[in-house]
């Protein structure tokens, strides 16, 4: 098991995740493939675009939200164990692992908020209470 491969897991149900560190004493260190968010997070967050061309079997994101003060982000970063792998599925070129890393460099910097994240943030809770948000 490597940084870059890409892994079926199961939580609550099964999930596809990226390795982002290899085993050690503390578990694995993953990052849940999600569907895109489908509206425009620039300002909140970032996608990292994963699906056909990296052989994963579905079309879908590494999202990482930016950090604001007075704003605790949710994030799909997580650590398993050897034992939550399922199956291996693909895994990532190192141009895709630069473009992962380069994100978490991103999110982890203090991002201001503006009136116009604000604004997004509102369109995207009307989005979720309409369940138009995966």
């Amino acid at each position: 098991m490597q940084r870059g491969e890409v892994w079926w897991v199961q939580f609550d149900e099964r999930r596809l995740v990226v390795l982002l560190s290899g085993d050690d004493a503390s578990g694995i260190r993953v990052m849940q493939v999600v569907a895109p968010a489908g509206v425009d997070v620039s300002g909140l967050g970032i996608e990292v675009m994963v699906g056909a061309g990296e052989g994963v079997p579905f079309e879908g994101v590494l999202r990482l939200a930016f950090r604001r003060p007075g704003f605790t982000p949710c994030t799909w970063l997580t650590t398993v164990s050897r034992e939550d792998l399922i199956e291996r599925v693909a895994v990532l070129s190192s141009a895709k692992l630069s473009e992962i890393d380069d994100a978490l460099r991103l999110a982890e910097q203090a991002q201001e908020q503006t009136p116009a994240t604000t604004a997004t943030l509102s369109e995207m809770r009307d989005a979720l209470r309409l369940g138009e948000l995966g």
